[in-house]
């Protein structure tokens, strides 16, 4: 199997794992990421407005295996300036994630020594795994699993006051990512399935693909995903939903009650749907394949 490669998490690894800890998130009263809920809560009790707890019944974050909490905290005092509104995330009573807008930008930038970098519409400072977008004036703080599923392109809902839990929605692999539909028809079909998309030119070192659509914000699980849509020849081949191991039961739940049961399982993956569909366990997404490459794979990588 010739497996990608994520271009945004090989542009920060190297910096990354200088960093045993992120420092942005300090800034809230020197909370760290996987500060426990009742840590934090008690921190931010000192510079906030308004906190908040919401904790849905239904599970979706996909950092969450348990349980999910969210604390929405409002005019929160920094030594930089105030925010007007931050969400603090929780899988499993640990910190994952922090989504905050307004007066973010200045208050984030403005003691940097540092020079941010540029993916997409966004400034990156990958040490802290911060991400910015200045227009909106609105701010990321990542995980290193936040940054494998490309936490970056959500805006947590509960931002909003008036935001109300929606239905569960489908749990069935998307039906518009058709095996082998061409990039003519898919192009528009996956851009208006998508918050946002960009296009990738691939380096060849895949013979299978030569271009690469990633759409940004799918449903797959009632959660906007990165799905990477992977072109050779102009034909859709190979699909990459991006998730976590935290989801693991969930999505295998899921991929058994559309598919039937695995048809191969080991440490690394569970495969489905005759060679067609893949859960990987190792860095976790969901792999989609045109049945002639789900094959292939089936002796060269998986040697069955």
């Amino acid at each position: 199997m010739h497996i990608k490669i994520n271009y945004l998490i090989l542009f920060t690894s190297l910096v990354c794992s200088a960093s045993l800890f992120s420092q942005a998130e300090s800034v809230f009263n020197t909370i760290e990421l996987n500060n426990s809920l009742e840590k934090v809560t008690e921190k931010l009790s000192a510079i906030s407005n308004t906190a908040t707890l919401i904790s849905p019944k239904d599970i979706t974050f996909p950092l969450a295996k348990n349980k999910e909490d969210h604390l929405v905290c409002t005019n929160v005092r920094t030594n930089n300036g105030i925010i007007d509104k931050v969400v603090f995330t929780f899988s499993d009573n640990k910190l994952s994630y922090i989504y905050a807008k307004g007066n973010v930008y200045e208050t984030f930038t403005e003691q940097r020594k540092d020079t941010a970098r540029i993916y997409m519409d966004y400034k990156v400072y990958v040490k802290d795994k911060l991400f910015l977008k200045q227009k909106e004036d609105v701010a990321w703080i990542l995980t290193d699993e936040g940054m494998h599923t490309n936490l970056f392109a959500w805006g947590n809902p509960y931002l909003n006051e008036s935001y109300s839990v929606k239905p569960k929605k489908t749990a069935v692999i998307p039906p518009f990512l058709k095996m082998g539909g061409s990039l003519e028809v898919l192009r528009p079909i996956l851009e208006s399935n998508s918050n946002f998309t960009n296009t990738e030119e691939l380096d060849g070192s895949d013979p299978n693909a030569q271009l690469q659509i990633n759409c940004f914000g799918v449903d797959y699980l009632g959660f906007p995903r990165k799905v990477e849509a992977r072109f050779g020849n102009e034909k859709l081949n190979v699909v990459w939903i991006l998730t976590a191991k935290g989801e693991e039961d969930r999505i295998r739940k899921a991929l058994t009650a559309q598919y039937g049961k695995p048809i191969f399982v080991n440490d690394d993956w569970e495969v489905f749907n005759n060679w067609q569909v893949g859960l990987r366990k190792d860095k976790p997404e969901v792999l989609l394949m045109e049945p002639s490459i789900g094959l292939e794979y089936k002796i060269s990588y998986f040697k069955q």
